[in-house]
């Protein structure tokens, strides 16, 4: 797995949110942004599923832009951000996951039939910023996002324990 690379993840993934208590209610087959490698645990990634913009409703728009336009303080401003991968794209910060390369299934094909990774700076810098404050709420907060990122995180680490 690459930082910035875009990805699919198998549907047994998924499995695990739920069994860590956590809830996943997508049920599209949304590629995710493999953002960061964890900095203490090696094979551990953040990632955030992302969509396309053009496919939400006009009041979806709205809600998100809403969230979007919140000052820089209030941590739900980091909920959402609109960029541009190979569509105008949204990414939903706040359903970030951590996942390992067991749990991908196939690489983001970009336009030139290889795989996707992100190069904008500026959207790099963005996504890490929203993510980190999320992580940060996250880690004071555990379990406060609806996919429990905190029990997903430990089970992914009792996995990549098992594997070594």
């Amino acid at each position: 797995m690459k930082e910035n690379a875009i990805y699919f993840s198998k549907s047994d993934f998924y499995n695990i949110i739920k069994e860590s208590g956590g809830e996943w209610n997508d049920t599209k087959k949304r590629p995710v942004v493999c953002l960061l490698q964890d900095k203490n645990i090696s094979g551990l990634y953040w990632a955030i599923p992302m969509g396309a913009w053009n496919h939400r409703s006009d009041e979806a728009k709205a809600r998100i832009k809403n969230y979007i336009s919140l000052p820089e303080e209030n941590l739900a401003s980091c909920y959402y951000h609109l960029g541009k991968t190979t569509q105008q794209s949204i990414f939903f910060i706040s359903d970030a996951i951590p996942i390992t390369a067991k749990y991908i299934e196939r690489e983001y094909i970009g336009y030139d039939s290889a795989p996707y990774v992100i190069k904008n700076p500026k959207l790099i810098s963005e996504l890490t910023r929203k993510l980190n404050r999320i992580l940060y709420f996250e880690m004071c907060t555990p379990n406060y996002f609806r996919q429990h990122i905190t029990d997903v995180k430990n089970a992914l680490i009792n996995d990549l324990k098992k594997s070594n």
